[in-house]
């Protein structure tokens, strides 16, 4: 066997074990939440784990997608959310996974004058340029959310709400999904609606 046949199939399963390891880690409700470290755009380093203890929202944002617009500053909803359960001492993280370049890939001072524009107040907001972190929970769209109980369990993946659309009227009307998971989490119950669709943006890895 030559040598270019072997760095070949070398590279293969190289790349087969990463896929591997990558299925074997990804987020899954009821599982316990991939653990990650990301920096924020104010250079402070934060740990998934480091969190264990208290509910954490993980939600993708794209300051430039529309459906984001409609959450954010069309309506406050998102901003909104954000306030009531950071008071609360939830800690809300905001993950824009665009690669370089890419829609909505603001420098760390396009995000705190988008920010501060739109009343944006999560914990931390982090650039995942790499799309390492979104492609671990598998995230899809933007914006989409996932939920982490106080022992570091998955306990929701899906969409903000229950109405697909870009119009701000519908938010009053439709289920808002975050809202319902954590009132079933002060009550200590279950979270019924545990896994919904996403809908938004595409990601854009």
């Amino acid at each position: 066997m030559n040598t270019s046949v072997k760095n070949l199939l070398l590279i293969t399963a190289l790349g087969a074990a990463l896929i591997l390891g990558v299925r074997a880690t990804a987020a899954e409700v009821g599982q316990p939440a991939p653990d990650f470290t990301l920096t924020d755009i104010d250079g402070h380093t934060h740990t998934l784990s480091s969190y264990k203890g208290k509910l954490v929202v993980l939600e993708w944002v794209n300051p430039e997608c529309p459906i984001v617009q409609k959450h954010y500053n069309k309506s406050g909803n998102i901003p909104g959310l954000q306030k009531t359960y950071t008071a609360q001492g939830v800690v809300w993280l905001s993950i824009n996974s665009a690669a370089p370049g890419k829609q909505g890939d603001f420098d760390p001072a396009q995000v705190k004058a988008w920010m501060q524009k739109v009343g944006a107040a999560p914990t931390a907001y982090f650039r995942d340029q790499t799309g390492a972190v979104g492609h671990l929970y598998g995230a899809k769209t933007t914006p989409h959310i996932f939920i982490i109980n106080l022992e570091g369990t998955l306990v929701y993946a899906g969409g903000i709400d229950s109405i697909a659309s870009s119009d701000p009227a519908d938010i009053a009307r439709a289920t808002n999904y975050v809202t319902a998971a954590m009132a079933d989490l002060a009550a200590g119950r279950p979270v019924a609606m545990s896994n919904t669709k996403p809908y938004g943006c595409s990601v854009k890895y």
